[in-house]
């Protein structure tokens, strides 16, 4: 087949239409969508059916940077801080101090079991070293899986701020390894400094792009995606063209504008989340096509020891020391230890040594690439057959609300209030974006001389105006009432 624009598309969309078919199938049977996705992957390569030729390491890592800085965002943007405020200490814990121990005692013991030099091994380490959310909550929502407790907050924490940690120790160790003469402690000034400026970073670009968002009125609300997307990127280059973590600033970001009021925040919402799925689909079909089946095979056996290492004994041990000092449950520690997921994270990352030209890269590449399957087969389908032997999942009745289930209930509101604005009103003069609406509640429509207006968040409140409130309870209706002190409103429900 020629290789023109046409059938790059034609191909391409033939294979993200199977694996959302795939997807579809995978929710069904309770098997991670990463497997299908590979899996579509592989079968299109050149060992596959499909015999598609596919051996760019370097496309695959641009294709793989640019997916995780959408999954990352929308991870970090859907994030409700309430909720991991409270066991903040616990999740981070396990997102650095966990990814250090997990390379720390992974490394070594392939160095021990293998012909792999110390910072081969520590490198191979710190590759698999984060853990994958996309993996572990596409198998509970499969299964209508909650948890208790503040379980599911901690663990999708971890999921998102461990990438970051994995990123730096991968190019420190890549960095010795080329540099031999090098001491492993002239790199701690780099793994601060990646963290210190991510971070700090990170936390300036959600406040101006919170100023940026709600300050720049646009024409059209489909463009305030848009910006949003081109936030993200400049926040993930400008952070690593000065030499801190991009993946941990891109977080960080999206946490902190996920919990702020945001002009057309619901638009942003839905539109990342589906961005999210397609540039997972993308990202492991790539995956998938990178990878030879047939250079798989010769690594089985070191692959299968060191898989049982890691989910067995290297991650219940950085569970179990992360977690001492807090008062946790030793059942939730198992827990924790058992949803230690490897998934596409790794993979994207093995990619670093094979770009660096390092001697044993292909190696690396193609254990790491089995250790992922593995860990996502194995642990990936458990997970709801071991909450409940841990007694730490829920009745299928009793779910966790998302923030996708915010914008669900609010097409179902059951309270409204007619609100007049009086002249001695504390709203009025005041910018709908800044009354401090709770999330599902909102002015539906707005009465201003005798017009109707459909108002957005940047609309400004005049005296005598009537406005519409729609809320999910009247216990919502009666917050909102709080932020227009001084109203006269006359309230229905339905």
């Amino acid at each position: 087949m020629n290789i023109t624009a046409e059938n790059i598309l034609l191909i391409g969309s033939l294979l993200v239409f199977i694996s959302v078919l795939a997807g579809k199938t995978s929710f069904r049977l309770g098997i991670p969508t990463l497997i299908l996705f590979v899996a579509v992957g592989m079968l299109a390569g050149s060992d596959g059916i499909g015999k598609i030729s596919f051996d760019n390491p370097a496309i695959a890592q641009f294709i793989g940077i640019v997916a995780l800085n959408f999954i990352l965002f929308s991870g970090g943007f859907e994030t409700d801080w309430s909720s991991v405020k409270p066991i903040f200490g616990q999740a981070l814990s396990l997102s650095v101090l966990g990814a250090l121990l997990t390379a720390a005692f992974l490394g070594i013991f392939i160095w021990l079991v293998t012909d792999f030099t110390i910072f081969e091994g520590l490198l191979l380490g710190s590759i698999v070293s984060s853990t994958d959310a996309a993996a572990v909550f596409s198998i509970l929502r499969s299964k209508n899986l909650a948890l208790k407790g503040h379980i599911r907050p901690a663990l999708e924490f971890e999921s998102g701020s461990n990438d970051p940690m994995a990123y730096i120790l991968t190019i420190i160790f890549i960095s010795l390894i080329q540099n031999p003469e090098k001491s492993a402690w002239s790199m701690v000034p780099l793994f601060f400094q990646q963290l210190l400026i991510g971070g700090a970073l990170g936390f300036v670009s959600g406040y101006a792009g919170k100023f940026v968002i709600n300050r720049i009125k646009l024409d059209y609300e489909g463009l305030y995606p848009v910006l949003m997307i081109t936030l993200m990127f400049l926040t993930y280059s400008v952070t690593t063209s000065v030499h801190g973590n991009g993946f941990l600033a891109v977080y960080i970001s999206a946490i902190y504008l996920g919990n702020q009021d945001l002009l057309h925040k619901r638009t942003i919402i839905k539109m990342y989340d589906g961005l999210a799925w397609l540039m997972q689909i993308i990202l492991f079909l790539t995956l998938g096509l990178l990878v030879f089946p047939s250079h798989i095979v010769p690594v089985i056996g070191i692959g299968l020891i060191i898989s049982a290492c890691l989910i067995l004994l290297v991650r219940p041990l950085a569970v179990f020391i992360c977690l001492a000092p807090f008062k946790v449950k030793a059942r939730v520690k198992w827990f924790y230890s058992w949803v230690g997921l490897r998934g596409a994270v790794p993979i994207v990352f093995a990619t670093f040594p094979l770009m660096a030209g390092l001697n044993n890269a292909d190696m690396i590449f193609n254990i790491v690439f089995f250790i992922s399957l593995t860990s996502v087969i194995i642990q990936g389908a458990s997970i709801p057959k071991v909450a409940k032997w841990l007694h730490v999942s829920l009745p299928a009745r009793v779910k966790a609300i998302t923030p996708a289930d915010i914008l669900l209930a609010e097409s179902f509101n059951t309270a409204m209030a007619e609100v007049i604005l009086s002249p001695d009103n504390s709203a009025v003069g005041m910018k709908i974006i800044d009354l401090g609406f709770p999330q599902n509640a909102r002015i539906a429509l707005l009465k201003r001389d005798e017009k109707y207006l459909i108002p957005d968040g940047l609309t400004q409140l005049k005296s005598g105006d009537k406005l519409l409130i729609i809320a999910g309870t009247k216990e919502i209706l009666s917050s909102v009432s709080e932020c227009l002190m001084g109203t006269k409103q006359s309230e229905t429900t339905g």
